[in-house]
């Protein structure tokens, strides 16, 4: 008898008080600060496989603005209320461009940063996605589309180049004008808003660069080799000049640049990272010498294998935050971390904020499908030691709001991740 209840007593007395406590020294401890977001699924409707890209901007009505991928159907402009958290269509391609093409034929990507000119308007482009096997249709060409949130009315303002997509847009409206780089051979293109006939002006560009429009009014971009193309509309010239950074010329290196920058408040300077390099280029536009200026800020973090995709950001209190996966040699867990960096103009330092958390991690239920299989397209979150999900794969844009909210979208499933005013005004 005494055996026996010196063998269930602890039993006994732990399935009255519950599952046995964890001794605090024996909590996993993440080596690492956590940012923590809230995390939205976007409308699933709006997509399939991946869900988007580039596509996310703050609209002056203070509403998020997410273009989606539907593969071989259509794509949409979500926009999403932060004050009710409900999300709608704002802008559905095929309707607005009056089609039906289905297969490769198909309206089915907005790839491009969504671009918010002064009136409020949106601007964004078309795409074509993959082609699956024996569909043999061919792509007419992307569409430039603007939406406007004030009457809730979405128009078509053309096909810049058929048979390529549009990978940006950006528009001068002070000046009638809107500018498009195309997905394919990267053309540079410009059209007058009332005729909406559209000319090449320029150069080849880097894969997936932007425009952007200066405080004098001329439209720059980046070329393949990472040369400072500018075109000033006044004078109809386009001209191209080497980057130099500390007197080093900008190289591209071996892999094809994917540049991510953001025109600085005061219209004169851009900040430029790499998808797969974070050190922080600071490029002056204004200057008229056979090479634009460039300063180095070094990493804003290091870590192997480096990829940050769309996700640079200027907040209100004028410092610049990018979001950066890096390899996870923590041993905290394996695969990728998404870490929220942040620099300092006034300081010229780097701090790292953290690895993105969900703080809502059952806005989506990863558990197996009906058929009891994992689900398709639901592989884009990990669970780490102490139980935070955090991205795991591919973010594919970040803002920061004006009030400082930061928004990053995420694949697989395609998600909204909502991180509350860490870039306040100081």
């Amino acid at each position: 008898m005494r055996a026996l209840r010196g063998s269930l007593l602890p039993l006994l007395v732990c399935a009255c008080l519950g599952p046995p406590l964890v001794r605090a020294e024996e909590q996993p401890q993440a080596p690492f600060e956590y940012v923590w977001a809230r995390a939205y699924e976007v409308m699933p409707e709006t997509y399939n496989q991946e869900g988007g890209y580039f596509s996310l901007c703050e609209g002056l009505d203070g509403r998020i603005y997410i273009g989606t991928c539907k593969h071989n159907v259509n794509a949409y402009l979500v926009q999403f209320d932060p004050q009710t958290e409900q999300q709608r269509i704002a802008l559905d391609a095929n309707e607005a461009c009056t089609l039906s093409a289905v297969g490769f034929a198909a309206q089915a990507k907005i790839h491009t940063r969504n671009f918010v000119a002064a009136s409020g308007a949106i601007y964004v482009g078309t795409m074509q996605d993959y082609a699956d096997a024996g569909d043999a249709s061919q792509y007419p060409g992307g569409y430039v589309l603007r939406y406007d949130p004030q009457t809730d009315r979405a128009e078509c303002l053309g096909m810049p180049c058929p048979g390529e997509g549009i990978a940006d847009v950006a528009a001068d409206e002070a000046r009638g004008l809107v500018y498009v780089i195309t997905a394919g051979k990267w053309r540079w293109m410009v059209a007058d808003l009332r005729t909406r006939r559209y000319r090449e002006i320029g150069p080849p560009l880097a894969p997936f660069s932007a425009t952007v429009v200066d405080g004098r009014g001329r439209a720059n971009a980046l070329t393949a080799k990472l040369e400072l193309a500018q075109h000033d509309p006044d004078a109809g010239k386009t001209t191209v000049r080497p980057i130099t950074v500390h007197g080093t010329r900008l190289s591209p290196g071996d892999a094809a640049p994917v540049p991510t920058w953001r025109i600085d408040p005061d219209g004169h300077r851009t900040w430029m990272i790499l998808l797969n390099d974070p050190t922080l280029i600071e490029i002056e536009l204004s200057g008229e010498a056979p090479a634009a200026q460039a300063t180095s800020h070094g990493k804003m973090i290091e870590g192997r294998n480096p990829d940050s995709r769309c996700a640079l950001g200027i907040g209100p209190d004028g410092r610049i935050y990018a979001v950066v996966r890096i390899d996870n040699e923590t041993g905290f867990g394996g695969g990728f971390l998404h870490h929220l960096v942040r620099f300092d103009p006034q300081t010229g330092r780097a701090e790292d904020l953290g690895v993105i958390a969900v703080q809502n991690p059952d806005y989506f239920d990863f558990g197996p499908g009906p058929d009891g299989r994992p689900k398709p397209w639901a592989h884009g979150f990990q669970t780490l030691p102490d139980g935070t999900l955090t991205p795991l794969h591919a973010h594919m844009a970040m803002i920061v709001a004006r009030d400082g909210t930061i928004y990053v979208t995420v694949l697989s499933p395609f998600t909204l991740l909502r991180i509350p005013q860490l870039a306040g005004v100081r």
